[in-house]
Order: structure tokens, then C-alpha cells, then sequence
């Protein structure tokens, strides 16, 4: 099936590249440089237009039905879109005359089927949640995604995108979500990602060769706009005047697809090109290409390359373009073409895609059902009033008030009792004739149409809401969910459009957010708060400590290690929270000692007015341990706990041996002290011995006599007392007789 669009695909190819060259010169020459060709302007308006008349081919018929089913699921009984044209020919008005005409009622009961499954899908909207991948990656770096993520799509007012994505894929069979880029302010370079809304999937032409749902593997897209003449002209004046641009579209068939009278069509044109490079293994498993710096720099650590290869490497190309000349151009950051496909049912037929929504298998029914309830009215309304029976002569004189007596309310109505059975007894009173009655078979055609609605959308009684033989709530909401089975592909393709809408903006953000920045992100409680982005940090998370080895601010690097992301469906934020607040109810109803645990928790659940504030305060009272944020096992804890029990020990030894060294040098200090002492008295001892000789006893005695005088005066004798009576007599020191 696909080889017959690969070959229609390389036949144009083909066609317009020989257009471009027709003599093979310009390929030629190139070939003999060695090199590859530059593509030029004309090759790449030339490849555009041949892309977009292979898209155009092979949509053609699926748009056409999917048009159809989006008119008759807008249908409604002012515009009658789910009437047949020729069925309205023959029961409308003959000739400006309406008194033969036939009803033609519309009692669209599409649109409730098609928001059951876009409804449910708003309560449970599908999210993503990025998650790491390789040794590089870091789980705090995958919350700051996350993070972002939420605060792009709250700035992007995402849900509106999905919304409608949803609306038209469930409706008719294909949505589309775009994502963009826009500068912060209107003084700055740093740009912000957007998440853009694309309300008339009929102007995206994606590449028709994909294979994957969502549209990853695309090889080229358009996003078409059609404007008015003077609408072009004030938006490009210095772009080629439209008569140029039809006489260059002359003989081109395709000119239809960007030209008319009245208006011409400009096209956001996405496309994948590649550069063919070397690629460089080494030592480590390190890898670079050939040429870049870091592989100039592991030729000079390691030397010739382990192994190499020829690797083509893809780049998203984006122009603005009318047909037949470049608007704006630029290259797209991203690896992907940033235009997301959500689809309903999907059918490839002899080589041509077909997709549908819930309306398609429908429309029969819902015309069955409009045809019996008209023909039910018909025979109702059109069908003679109930007349009044009696016998001739008893209206006679009461004339007008028996005609009126349909529209009129008399208080009273008369009539003759002259007339008799010929046996001269009164005939009975009139009465009104039985009234028109619709068919039982009608009846049962018109409940067999409504049936039939339900079986083709997948939507029974219970899906509906409507009531049955359950009584308890879990059998209603298995009864429910058993009905949201025919529908669960739509909400699991959406649920992939919003994956793939999260793996961009993992492979955007890095890329966007190139330049040192505070970046706010919005956590699931919806609480904001502000973070420091650095690109040129090594490692992913940069903890900055103080001088006691507290974190007091964290620097993220999202471009180092590899993220990838899954989908997570169910109910929102708000719904999970009731579900807690009730099962934590019951909890500490039945366990009130939980109170001391997780009581913070239970408040923090509750929506009124002053909740946070209490719960923060209820938190304070709470074991610090137990509102320690980690998730330590028992055995680690216990280990934990020795160590510092160890730890404490260790320092209670090091201040003994402190103390005791304390100790040992004040004792040397006393005993340098003693020795001092003892120096200073033999000193004074032999100056007292070398002026003895020179002086009589009594002279000595005196001199004695006075320093014991003195020492008493001053308490020095008292207090050196014990130091005195272990020192011998002076005269027992001098040999002197006592």
C-alpha cells in the first residue's frame, strides 16, 4: 500500500528536480567538487509545491467525507445540514407555497454523544511526567521539567489546544497541536515556548507517508493560512507582486493550490533536511563529529578514532513561503517538526489514509431518526381534528358556540333534547370522535433509530447516564465504564498527542533556554515558585552549601543526561485531593493517633479559607524526625544512629585526653615553677654566704630579724609557712651555729 505513494511521491520529485536542472549541469558539477549541491530557493519552493499537491492527493477524499461529518454534527434545524438536498427537494415548499410542504425536523443527538467522550476526557485530562534516563540524568532535574512544562502550558492556556484537538478529532477524525516561539519582551533575545491552538485542522498538511499516530516520523508539514489580496500586501509590501507571482505559475497546475481570484495562500512550511558528517568513536564510548572541537580535542587525548561511520544528521528547516517565494526563513530548534497529530479511527485503503470520528457511522441512524419524527408529527399534526357526533337536530340554534368549541372555552354547551328514537326516549348526548394515534409500528422505528445511534457511537443507556437495575455506586460505575470501552481509543490517542507535546518541549527546553535565567515553575498543587538555570554548569544540579554545610540554593542544568517522558491519565489534581481528604477521614476517624503523624496532611487537603496556614502550624508541632524528607530504610536509620552514637563517644574521649593533656601541663608549669624557686633561694643563699664573711653575727642576726619582721608584717611568712618548715634552718644550710 505505501510503495504506490513512494513511487507517486518520487515521480513528482523527479518532475520538479529536472524543472530546477533540466540539463543535469548543476548536479554534475557539484559531483566533480566532491561536495553536495546547495539546495537554492527555486529547488526548495519547487519541492514544496510538489509536496503539498502529494498531501492535497492523498487527503483529498478523507477531507471531503471528514468535511461532511463535521456539517452534519453542526447540524441543527435552522440550517438542516443533516437533510439530504434532494430529500428537502421534494418536501419543501412547491412554487413559494408552503401549505403542501412536510416537516423536515432536526433533533440532533450527536452532540451529546461526541461530549461524553470530550467531556470525560476534560475531567481526566491525560498530563506526561519526565522521567530520567541515562547516569547523567537527575531526578530533581525531571521534577524541574516537570515544573516547567505545567508553567508553560498554564501560560499557553494549553487546555484550550487540547480542547480543540480533541473536539475535532473525536468529531471528524483529526486535531492538531502546534508549539511555537516567542520572544519574552519587546527589549530582549530570551525567547518563550508557546503551545498553540489550531482551530481548523482542514489547514494542516502533514506528511501523508507517517507512520507513527502523532505524526514524530513526519518528513515535512504546512499550517496554510488564506488571505485576502490587500490583507497580503500590508503584511509582506516588499515581497513579489501577485501579478508577477501568476505569471510565474503559469502552465503549473498546482498554482490552484496557493492562487485564486480572490485570495492567496501563505504556508508555515516545516521540513527535515539532513547534513551528511563522520561520526567518531573513542575510548570511553565517547563520541563525536568530525571537525567539531570536542572531537579536535579527543584527537589530541586519545589519537585516531576508534571507529567511524557516515551519519546523516537531521535539522528542522522553517520557511514561510506563498508558493513561489520565501517569506521568512529560519532553522527550528527543536529535533522534531513542532506540529502534533491527535487522530480518531484510522484506515489505510489501497494506498490512501482515510480517518473518521464518532459522527461517521452514525449519520444513517441520525437521519432515521429525523426522517420517523417528522413523519410521527406529520401524522399528528396534519391528520383532522377530533369532530363531535350527534344526531341532526340537536345543534339546531346553538350553532356557533358547537363551531368554536375547539378553540373556545364556553362555560357551557346546549343542545335540543326534542329528539327522540321515534320510541320517544332522548337520544344520547354527542361526543367527541377518538383522536389520531401515531402508528405502534412508527413508534418502534423511531426507538429502533435512537438504538441504533447508541450501538454505532459505542454509547449505551448507562454511558449516558440514563438509569438501570444497579443500585450501589461500584456496580453503576462498572456498568459506566464498560460503556467507555468503545470509546477508549480516543482518549488513548489524545493521551499520545500530549506525550509527544511534553518529549518537545524536553528537547526544546535546553535548547530555548540557553542563557542564565530564573524560570518559574508550577508544581501538581499548582503552587509556584522560582528556580536559578544555568547551561553552562557540568553537572545537572549544583547544590550551594554554607559554611555549615546547610543547601541554601540549588542551580539546574536541563541540557545535561537524557530525559524521556511518559503519559499518565485519570482523574485532575482537584478530584485526587477530595479522594484523599475522604480516605484520610476514615483514617483518622478509626485511628485518631494518626493525628501526630500525618494531621498536617489531612488539613492541607481541606478547601477552606485558612487551611494552609493551620496545616503549616499543625506541622511544627509534629515529630522533626518524622517530618524529615528522606526515605531511609529502617536498617539505614538504625545504622545512622550508631554512627553517631559512636561519633558522640569518639568526642568525648578526644576532650578527656584534652583534659588530662590540660593537666599535665600545668604540672610541668608547677614544677618550672618550684625549680625557680629553688634556683632563687640558692642564688640568694650564696650572696648571703659571700658577704658573711665580711660581717659579724650580730650583724647577721640583725638582718635576719628584720626580714622575719617584715615577712610578718606583710602574711608572706604565713602563707609560704609549709615551703619554709620543709626548707632546713639558714644556719644549718651555712653551717653557722644556732
Amino acid at each position: 500500500m505505501r510503495t504506490q505513494s513512494s513511487v507517486l511521491y518520487n515521480l513528482s520529485l523527479n518532475r520538479k528536480v529536472k524543472m530546477a536542472d533540466p540539463t543535469g549541469m548543476v548536479a554534475a558539477a557539484a559531483v566533480a567538487n566532491g561536495g553536495k549541491p546547495k539546495k537554492s530557493e527555486s529547488d526548495i519552493l519547487a519541492l514544496a509545491r510538489s509536496r503539498l499537491d502529494l498531501a492535497v492527493s492523498a487527503l483529498s477524499e478523507s477531507r471531503e467525507d471528514e468535511t461532511d461529518d463535521l456539517r452534519f454534527y453542526a447540524g441543527s434545524p435552522d440550517n438542516q445540514w443533516q437533510w439530504p438536498a434532494d430529500v428537502l427537494a421534494t418536501r419543501g415548499a412547491v412554487q413559494g407555497q408552503t401549505i403542501n410542504a412536510r416537516p423536515c425536523l432536526t433533533i440532533n443527538k450527536l452532540p451529546q454523544h461526541v461530549r461524553q467522550v470530550t467531556n470525560d476526557m476534560r475531567q481526566n485530562r491525560p498530563g506526561a511526567r519526565v522521567i530520567p534516563v541515562d547516569d547523567k540524568a537527575d531526578v530533581a532535574v525531571a521534577d524541574i521539567f516537570n515544573g516547567m512544562i505545567r508553567h508553560i502550558e498554564y501560560m499557553s492556556d494549553a487546555d484550550v489546544a487540547y480542547d480543540t484537538a480533541c473536539e475535532n478529532q473525536v468529531s471528524y477524525g483529526e486535531g492538531y497541536i502546534r508549539l511555537l516561539t516567542e520572544y519574552c519582551d519587546g527589549d530582549s533575545f530570551d525567547q518563550d515556548i508557546k503551545i498553540g491552538r489550531v482551530r481548523n485542522s482542514f489547514s494542516v498538511y502533514m506528511d501523508p507517508m507517517i507512520q507513527d499516530p502523532t505524526g514524530s516520523d513526519a518528513k515535512y508539514c504546512f499550517v496554510t493560512e488564506d488571505v485576502t489580496r490587500l490583507e497580503y500586501e500590508r503584511m509582506y509590501p516588499d515581497s513579489t507582486p501577485i501579478s508577477t507571482l501568476q505569471s510565474l505559475g503559469v502552465g503549473d497546475q498546482s498554482i490552484s493550490n496557493w492562487l485564486n481570484e480572490d485570495t492567496i495562500r501563505i504556508a508555515d512550511y516545516y521540513y527535515i533536511d539532513y547534513d551528511k558528517a563522520t561520526l567518531n568513536l573513542y575510548p570511553g564510548n565517547m563520541t563525536a563529529f568530525a571537525g567539531t572541537p570536542e572531537d579536535r580535542e579527543m584527537k589530541a587525548v586519545y589519537g585516531k578514532p576508534l571507529r567511524s561511520r557516515e551519519s546523516d544528521r537531521p535539522k528542522v528547516k522553517y520557511c514561510k513561503i506563498n508558493g513561489y517565494e520565501i517569506l521568512e526563513e529560519r532553522e527550528w530548534a527543536g529535533k522534531y517538526i513542532p506540529v502534533i497529530r491527535i487522530v480518531g479511527n484510522e484506515f489505510e485503503v489501497d494506498g490512501r489514509l482515510y480517518v473518521s470520528g464518532l459522527v461517521r457511522n452514525a449519520k444513517d441512524a441520525q437521519r432515521m431518526y429525523n426522517y420517523w419524527v417528522s413523519q410521527e408529527a406529520e401524522m399528528l399534526a396534519l391528520a383532522p381534528k377530533a369532530p363531535f357526533i350527534g344526531y341532526g337536530g340537536q345543534f339546531e340554534g346553538y350553532e356557533e358556540k358547537w363551531k368554536t368549541a375547539n378553540t373556545n372555552n364556553w362555560p357551557y354547551l346546549e343542545v335540543n333534547p326534542d329528539v327522540t328514537d321515534g320510541q320517544g326516549a332522548a337520544l344520547p348526548l354527542p361526543q367527541r370522535a377518538q383522536p389520531p394515534m401515531a402508528s405502534s409500528g412508527l413508534l418502534q422505528a423511531k426507538a429502533g433509530a435512537s438504538e441504533d445511534i447508541k450501538s454505532t457511537t459505542g454509547q449505551y443507556n448507562a454511558s449516558l447516564g440514563m438509569g438501570s437495575n444497579e443500585r450501589s455506586g461500584k456496580a453503576i460505575l462498572a456498568r459506566q465504564r464498560e460503556g467507555d470501552v468503545g470509546t477508549y481509543h480516543y482518549g488513548d490517542n489524545l493521551s499520545r498527542g500530549v506525550r509527544h507535546v511534553a518529549r518537545q518541549l524536553v528537547d526544546l527546553i535546553p535548547k530555548i533556554y540557553d542563557t542564565q535565567r530564573i524560570a518559574r515553575i508550577i508544581g501538581e498543587d499548582g503552587e509556584t515558585k522560582m528556580v536559578k538555570i544555568n547551561p553552562d554548569q557540568p553537572e545537572p544540579v549544583n547544590q550551594i552549601v554554607n559554611e555549615e554545610g546547610i543547601v541554601i540554593e540549588k542551580i539546574y542544568n536541563p541540557g545535561v543526561g537524557k530525559y524521556d517522558v511518559v503519559a499518565i491519565t485519570g482523574p485532575g489534581y482537584a478530584t485526587k485531593r477530595q479522594e484523599a481528604l475522604e480516605a484520610m477521614a476514615q483514617l483518622l476517624q478509626g485511628n485518631p493517633q494518626l493525628w501526630q503523624v500525618a494531621g498536617d496532611l489531612f488539613v492541607k487537603n481541606m478547601d477552606w479559607p485558612g487551611a494552609q496556614e493551620m496545616s503549616k502550624r499543625f506541622a511544627k508541632t509534629i515529630d522533626p524526625k518524622i517530618m524529615a524528607d528522606d526515605d531511609k530504610t529502617p536498617e539505614l536509620q538504625a545504622a545512622e544512629q550508631q554512627i553517631q552514637a559512636m561519633g558522640a563517644e569518639m568526642e568525648q574521649m578526644h576532650q578527656m585526653i584534652q583534659n588530662v593533656g590540660k593537666s599535665i601541663e600545668m604540672q610541668d608549669l608547677a614544677r618550672k615553677d618550684y625549680e625557680a624557686e629553688i634556683k632563687a633561694y640558692a642564688a640568694e643563699t650564696q650572696r648571703i654566704s659571700a658577704v658573711q664573711a665580711s660581717m659579724s653575727p650580730e650583724q647577721i642576726q640583725d638582718i635576719v630579724m628584720g626580714t622575719i619582721a617584715a615577712a610578718l608584717d606583710t602574711g608572706d611568712l604565713i602563707n609560704g609557712a609549709p615551703e619554709m618548715r620543709e626548707m632546713p634552718p639558714m644556719a644549718e644550710q651555712q653551717g653557722m651555729p644556732q
